[in-house]
């Protein structure tokens, strides 16, 4: 049974860790910028992007958080990382689209592991199984 993600207070700590290392362009990490659905108000979230096939993807190893349902709601995001912003439009995967990209992502993020059933060995079709709880999105960027 793969693990459940909650947001404790130590995981609030390395966000805010890892929030502040992207914003001087520090590590592999980009800042998620989306708009709150409800209050409007414009939420950070530290992501790791994966390039498949020569598209980037934004990948929710966690589940159905809170930038998934924004991402959703406004089918816009923001990536910012150093002093660098770019916009997206997010197409949402079906689980067939999106079963090679959770795969690749479990291999070459292997702390996310834990939260999927799936192992990085394992045939697509798991991988296929756990979309609906992985939401994967193809990040188009604005012209």
């Amino acid at each position: 049974m793969a693990k459940q993600y909650r947001l404790t207070g130590v995981r609030r700590l390395v966000n805010r860790v890892m929030t502040w290392m992207t914003n001087r362009g520090w590590g592999g990490n980009w800042l998620l910028i989306t708009r709150g659905r409800h209050t409007g108000i414009l939420r950070e979230t530290p992501v790791r992007p994966l390039s498949h096939g020569g598209t980037r993807y934004l990948v929710s190893p966690y589940g159905e958080v809170g930038w998934v349902h924004n991402a959703r709601a406004s089918g816009m995001v923001t990536l910012r990382r150093g002093g660098v912003s770019d916009q997206h439009h997010v197409t949402e995967l079906p689980p067939a689209e999106a079963a090679p990209v959770l795969k690749t992502y479990v291999r070459k993020v292997a702390v996310v592991a834990p939260y999927f059933d799936a192992g990085p060995d394992d045939p697509l079709s798991d991988f296929e199984a756990e979309a609906d709880r992985h939401p994967v999105f193809r990040l188009e960027p604005l012209a």
